[in-house]
């Protein structure tokens, strides 16, 4: 069986995605609590990491399933600095009932796609979901329109925690090619197939309060 060494290794050599000191930040880390059993999520950049407490103990388990299941490999540092950033997230950590299975576990965007104008669609699981720019920034937006486009509630995140990853999605986000009609598409007519819902209007509220 390959070592976790051995294959953070094999997939440097492979040319691996590689995040530098001040690169990584992870989102938040939740607790579950259940069953007698622990169990934690690493959520980052959409991504959320199952980790028992000692795989998030040991560097290279904990490097090696980011690898793997974020697609990013983190920096390496010495082993004392990393036991006491490991606490501290630890301490700070988000505490919730496993509840079976966590009702936002597995969320993760596939990519998104920009039209233009302001103009977006998160892929989902094979579906196409349109935002506007406005929209997919605050996050009560973004999350009332996954539930009813896509039936899956992303994760509640801290608002300077989504303002990060929204800003990593736009950075990494596909260009669609242009179609006729796209340069006079309104904010309206890209959204017309949205209801309206009990608390969509109310839009104008600010981040922090969501």
């Amino acid at each position: 069986m390959v070592t976790d060494t051995e294959f953070i290794v094999e997939s440097i050599s492979q040319g691996c995605v590689m995040l530098a000191d001040g690169e990584f930040f992870i989102d938040r880390l939740v607790k579950y609590v259940g069953n007698g059993r622990i169990r934690w999520h690493v959520e980052f950049r959409g991504h959320r990491i199952e980790l028992t407490t000692g795989q998030l103990k040991k560097q290279p388990t904990f490097r090696r399933k980011m690898l793997e299941q974020a697609g990013v490999l983190p920096p390496q540092c010495p082993g004392a600095n990393y036991r006491r950033w490991v606490l501290d997230l630890r301490r700070n950590a988000i505490e919730l009932p496993w509840r079976e299975r966590p009702v936002d576990a597995g969320f993760a965007v596939e990519r998104l796609v920009g039209y233009g104008g302001d103009r977006w669609t998160v892929e989902y699981q094979g579906k196409a979901i349109k935002f506007t720019t406005t929209k997919l920034r605050r996050q009560t937006s973004f999350r009332k329109r996954m539930l009813l486009k896509a039936k899956v509630l992303p994760p509640r995140m801290d608002p300077v925690a989504y303002r990060k990853w929204v800003d990593w999605l736009i950075q990494n986000a596909t260009e669609a090619a242009p179609r006729a009609g796209d340069a006079v598409m309104t904010e309206k007519s890209w959204l017309d197939d949205l209801p309206e819902l009990g608390g969509w209007q109310d839009e104008a509220a600010p981040e922090a309060t969501d």
